[in-house]
């Protein structure tokens, strides 16, 4: 390994282009079926919601059962007021529903889509390579 001398940076490893475009058929056929700006967003959004650790540990809870706000606090060590903020993150991204049944309140994944996004990810980074 090279080391780097003074002010010098090390950009040796990556490669550059040396002109603006290669396939411009594959940037027309791209062009013509990229979303609009929005749904992007709305996509990058969900994504972000995946990227915090209690929310993915009340995920994984609720990919394998339905549970009430006590309970999953008990299980992630947590309190229930943080549970139930968490919980209204995940709400208004419509990853978690919720029903009631007397006092109780329980929630569980919103979808099939959701099962799928979450089961997915993690074949992902549990897969042996």
């Amino acid at each position: 390994m090279r080391k780097k001398q003074g002010n010098e940076d090390d950009f040796s490893d990556i490669e550059i282009c040396q002109i603006s475009t290669i396939h411009p058929e594959n940037i027309k056929d791209v062009k013509t079926e990229m979303p609009d700006d929005e749904i992007l967003e709305q996509i990058s959004d969900l994504f972000k919601v995946f990227g915090d650790f209690t929310r993915v540990r009340i995920i994984f809870a609720l990919f394998k059962s339905e549970m009430c706000v006590c309970d999953l606090a008990n299980l992630l060590g947590m309190s229930s007021s943080a549970i139930s903020h968490q919980l209204r993150v995940l709400k208004q991204a419509k990853i978690v529903k919720f029903r009631r049944e007397g006092k109780v309140v329980y929630y569980s994944l919103d979808d099939e889509h959701v099962y799928k996004i979450f089961e997915q990810g993690f074949e992902h980074v549990t897969e042996i390579k």
